[in-house]
């Protein structure tokens, strides 16, 4: 499965893009745990202190946000989504 990162992340990352193998029927919550595992950096850049997602974070499956998906962080991903993460974004 591709996930694409995007703006400070792919700092961390080292690339735009990463290959990362799920087990079938993953959740996007189990999808954010792997990315941690694989990159630990990105644990305070994603997850709070309790281990959920920032709110100022963003997880697009499809285009869709992950908060805003019928079964949220716990919606089955499937290997064929489009996968996108971006961090908080400010500007003026």
């Amino acid at each position: 499965m591709q996930i694409h990162f995007f703006a400070t992340l792919r700092q961390i990352i080292g690339q735009k893009t990463v290959v990362f193998e799920l087990p079938e029927d993953s959740t996007v919550r189990e999808m954010v745990e792997i990315v941690v595992s694989r990159f630990p950096p990105m644990r305070k850049e994603l997850l709070d202190e309790n281990g959920d997602l920032w709110q100022h974070v963003h997880v697009f499956i499809n285009g869709r946000d992950a908060p805003y998906l019928a079964q949220k962080m716990e919606t089955i991903i499937a290997s064929t989504d489009k996968i996108n993460i971006f961090p908080a974004v400010g500007g003026g």
